[in-house]
């Protein structure tokens, strides 16, 4: 899925996790492409959703606000959120807001999906 901000979503099922990889700058205007995503993925019911952020070379404030309700969400329906493959870049937000703390980041997709 895609709209007018560039922001591109897609996701697929792995066993018993659902993978949703967006590309793009996921800001203002992308973050609600996201949200859609990963409130579809937790409709699906996988016990585990795993957020592949290779694509993502920008996230601000409204990004992380993203993720944070969709670690909520998951956390509410007894699932696990897994956050995989940060470019520095994005990394960087997360630490900066302390939110590394509070996320499951693997390195790898791999990694995300074997624990």
């Amino acid at each position: 899925m895609a709209d007018e901000s560039g922001v591109r979503v897609s996701t697929e099922r792995r066993g018993n996790a659902t993978v949703v990889k967006p590309s793009g700058e996921i800001d203002i205007s992308g973050s609600p492409v996201l949200r859609e995503a990963l409130r579809g993925a937790a409709a699906g019911g996988a016990p585990v959703v795993v957020v592949d952020l290779a694509g993502v070379s920008y996230m601000d404030s409204s990004g992380l606000a993203t993720l944070v309700e969709a670690m909520k969400n998951a956390n509410s329906r007894k699932a696990r959120l897994v956050l995989c493959n940060m470019a520095e870049r994005v990394r960087a937000v997360f630490e900066i807001a302390h939110l590394d703390r509070y996320f499951r980041i693997a390195s790898s997709l791999e990694e995300a999906l074997g624990g």
